[in-house]
């Protein structure tokens, strides 16, 4: 298969989507070594998780279907820029590369607009609307610092 076949996959899916009303209209596919290892497609308001983003639900599925979650090696296909939160997702799961369809602007055209989230990000936490409070607390600084010592972790 090739890039076009990967990136009209997830398209495909987020034509699913659309038509079985699982959630919004997007796709992903993960591509390893030139083949698809998971799928995923919006399923938002079918599951009432607003997690379940489909780049979210294919690295959940990536992850299973390789036993790791450390995607290196991986390319994320989409049917749409991933928001911040996929974004994120993809970061921690170290998929190399991402291939997308519809931009941003195309989605908030249809009333997916993720300006805010971005722009929120962006802000210390003490300048975000949504209110944040740090509570410093020696219980919990003792588990990180056990955490920091454990010779047996598995880092990530």
């Amino acid at each position: 298969m090739s890039e076009k076949d990967f990136l009209d996959r997830a398209i495909e899916l987020s034509k699913k989507s659309l038509t079985s009303e699982p959630g919004g209209p997007f796709g992903a596919v993960i591509v390893k070594d030139g083949r698809i290892v998971a799928e995923g497609w919006n399923e938002v308001t079918s599951t009432d998780d607003p997690t379940a983003h489909a780049e979210i639900q294919a690295i959940r599925k990536a992850g299973k279907a390789l036993g790791h979650f450390n995607l290196a090696g991986t390319i994320l296909y989409s049917s749409c820029e991933p928001c911040p939160m996929c974004l994120s997702a993809i970061y921690w799961a170290r998929i190399d590369q991402v291939v997308y369809a519809n931009s941003r602007a195309d989605a908030a055209a249809i009333g997916f607009d993720d300006a805010y989230i971005y722009d929120q990000v962006s802000k210390h936490a003490a300048n975000r609307d949504l209110h944040c409070v740090h509570q410093p607390n020696e219980r919990a600084k003792a588990v990180f610092e056990a955490w920091a010592h454990k010779e047996n972790k598995t880092p990530y």
